[in-house]
């Protein structure tokens, strides 16, 4: 059905789209021009969708969060909260980064980020759909679709990565209608340069999360290191600093008022197009137990920590991802309490249900075998969320991994499950290395010996099949930690490239309970393969037709964000989150004194509270506001993922870091409302201040180019 709609036709209704909706991917953009310069934008939109040229060759991921580079030597500014990760595996209680901050006046002073720290430079994008899609035959089952495709991607990315320099994926768009193959370059040698600290970085806490007004300097700064040669190579002292042929210059000219923005980045997931029932189960099922699990795991840290400064230093990037990942899941609970988007929803597909059978030539039986597939996808991710939960430990993690590794092992490597083949390797050793940093045992225990208990608690809908005969007792639970070394880093990194048979034969208490559950959960996979296979098959089709149904409406046509690169705009906007109540776009430094109390987590350093006082402004001074600015709110359309996106003016130049949104604009990862949605950023003028009259970043300040205010 539907097959005169060509790849390139079902991506945009060009002249028709709506402001500042829209997560684009770059080659989208030409089809955007008279929108883009209808707003100010004066980048050629033909440049703006070519990766090797500037801006978009200067625009970076770091795997979870975006960045971008600012100067030739490798140096790249993202927001604090995504190079946590870096500083906490640095700061010891003698040497507190997180607390006080840090800054290499040189070189030779700057920290190694460690293996889960990377950075990926986008250099092609390719539509291999007919490739992937021209694997799958009529009468395959689910399972077999879903690994014919999967093969298809495996082929296509071992073709790309024969130059070891580049790490290749093939993300599907539309949720499975086109697939694109995207090479980048992966950095791994990527060290930490400069941190404000926590009391500017983190400004507010987890209080503020999600709220406006904000007074976070939410920014750091790490570089890339690559060989002598200019290509990627493990970390060593005889790297140099990668050669980036394009960076962005850092604007302090500022904003003002309606003045438009440019935001590029690495979006991580939205689910716009997803139907009715799928928004109710998100709402009324699994978002409520996300949230419950998160809190009550959340609740065991803190007990478990208490006391000890060491060991909160070591939970400290796990629980504030847990806590960022909380406050975003009941920001949604929230938005659907507020907003009826079910509801919204139900209009929609009723409109387009309608639409669909007057059309010609379709299929009679898809609606129903979409709302099948949709049910029993919904219905497996119940067991799944159980089995996390009936798993959460860090050692039998561990295990888990090291067994199915050995079992993937016994395989031609293209045979091997995505995640545990040759390529992937690297990226296990580092995840099993990263407990060094961030595993304590009695913390470990404690979290396992409650989960169990929790998931005891959950429906019978939560149990997954047959794992509940093999789960240990709680009051077993100590002596699986006494009889286990995988809390050892060597002894369990000791385990990598081991055998099957050998993991097997270990006595080791969490290996022989990883190899107990491995049949369960493989059979849940299995299932797992045939569902997602289904709705490979159904919802492409369906998504075609709902591409159809809006083109002819008019309405923007884009893919849900998938964490690959993308491009956003809008205009320095307030908003009105409810009747009567306005909200500017930007807060000043006199916000920060205003919130100080001396107290965490609204605990401003004593030297910028001296700065305010003595209104040492320089030249960040903003003319209108007649101060400095900290953060400013946009309309541009983001979502997780875009944590440390460049916004940019009209040039091109960084204006800002986008980190946040505000509480009522959450549920926009599923329904975008212009009206309220808002991008929180900070000011590029707020960061250059600090650096200047705070942390006395001289070194970066002269590394970077500053294009300053005319006086």
């Amino acid at each position: 059905m539907f097959k005169k709609l060509a790849f390139p036709a079902i991506l945009l209704c060009a002249g028709t789209v709506h402001a500042d909706e829209g997560q684009w991917q770059p080659h989208q953009l030409p089809q955007l021009k008279s929108e883009l310069k209808r707003i100010g934008i004066e980048i050629p939109a033909e440049k703006l969708a070519d990766l090797s040229r500037h801006p978009m060759s200067a625009i970076v991921s770091l795997g979870g969060c975006s960045a971008s580079f600012v100067s030739d030597a490798g140096l790249v500014v993202t927001n604090h909260h995504c190079a946590y990760g870096a500083i906490q595996r640095n700061a010891t209680p003698e040497h507190n980064y997180i607390a006080n901050g840090f800054l290499a006046k040189t070189r030779a002073e700057e920290l190694p980020g460690g293996p889960n720290t990377l950075v990926y430079v986008t250099d092609k994008v390719e539509n291999v759909s007919a490739r992937v899609l021209g694997a799958v035959k009529p009468a395959m089952s689910g399972r077999q679709r879903h690994e014919a495709v999967e093969a298809a991607i495996k082929t296509l990315i071992a073709e790309c990565e024969t130059d070891k320099m580049y790490r290749c994926s093939v993300p599907a768009f539309h949720r499975g209608l086109e697939y694109y193959r995207i090479r980048q370059m992966m950095i791994r040698d990527v060290r930490l340069v400069y941190a404000p600290a926590d009391m500017i970085g983190n400004f507010g806490g987890d209080i503020d999360n999600y709220e406006w007004p904000r007074h976070d300097g939410d920014y750091s700064f790490l570089r890339a290191y690559v060989g002598k040669d200019g290509r990627p190579a493990d970390p060593s002292p005889d790297n140099v600093p990668y050669h980036s042929k394009d960076f962005l210059v850092v604007s302090a000219e500022g904003l003002k008022n309606g003045d438009p923005i440019l935001l590029a980045g690495y979006p991580g997931r939205t689910s716009r197009y997803k139907l009715p029932s799928e928004i109710r189960d998100a709402r009324d099922v699994a978002y409520p137990a996300k949230v419950a699990e998160i809190q009550a795991d959340l609740d065991v840290i803190a007990a478990a920590t208490k006391g000890s400064a060491a060991d909160a230093v070591r939970y400290a990037s796990v629980a504030k991802g847990l806590n960022n990942v909380m406050k975003k899941t009941q920001g949604l609970l929230d938005g659907f309490a507020r907003k009826d988007i079910a509801a919204i929803k139900d209009v929609q597909d009723a409109q387009f249900r309608a639409w669909y059978v007057a059309q010609p030539k379709v299929s009679k039986t898809l609606l129903a075998e979409l709302d099948a597939a949709i049910g029993a996808d919904i219905a497996l991710s119940n067991e799944e969320f159980g089995l996390a939960v009936a798993t959460n430990s860090d050692l039998l993690k561990s295990g888990r991994t090291l067994y199915r590794l050995a079992l993937e092992g016994r395989k031609p490597d293209a045979e091997r499950e995505s995640g545990y083949q040759q390529r992937d390797l690297a990226f296990i050793k580092a995840r099993l290395t990263r407990l060094e940093q961030s595993y304590v045992g009695a913390v470990d225990q404690a979290r396992y010996v409650a989960a169990l208990r929790r998931y005891a608690r959950l429906p019978a809908a939560m149990h997954a099949q047959g794992v509940d005969a093999l789960l240990p007792a709680v009051d077993a639970v100590p002596a699986l930690y006494q009889q286990s070394q995988l809390g050892d880093t060597a002894t369990r990194l000791g385990w990598l490239g081991k055998d099957a048979a050998a993991i097997a034969a270990s006595d080791d208490a969490f290996l022989k309970l990883a190899v107990k559950l491995n049949d369960v959960a493989m059979a849940l996979e299995n299932r797992r393969k045939e569902v997602d296979g289904n709705l490979e098959r159904v919802i492409p089709q369906y998504m075609q037709a709902v591409i159809a149904w809006k083109q002819s409406q008019g309405k923007p046509v884009y893919p849900d964000a998938n964490s690959t690169l993308r491009v956003t705009y809008g205009t320095v906007s307030p908003y009105s989150p409810r009747d009567g109540l306005t909200k500017g776009p930007f807060t000043t430094i006199e916000g920060i004194v205003e919130k100080h109390t001396g107290k965490e987590p609204f605990n401003a350093p004593a030297k910028l509270l001296e700065a305010v006082k003595a209104k040492r402004y320089g030249q960040f001074k903003d003319p209108v506001l007649g101060t400095v600015p900290v953060d400013f709110l946009t309309s541009a359309d983001t979502t997780g993922g875009n944590s440390g996106s460049a916004v940019m003016n009209r040039h091109g130049e960084l204006i800002g870091l986008n980190f946040d949104s505000t509480y009522e604009s959450i549920t926009k990862d599923w329904y975008f409302d212009r009206d309220i949605t808002r991008a929180i950023h900070m000011d590029i003028r707020y960061m250059l201040w600090v650096m200047k009259e705070v942390d006395h970043a001289d070194n970066l300040l002269q590394e970077m180019r500053i294009k300053y205010p005319k006086q």
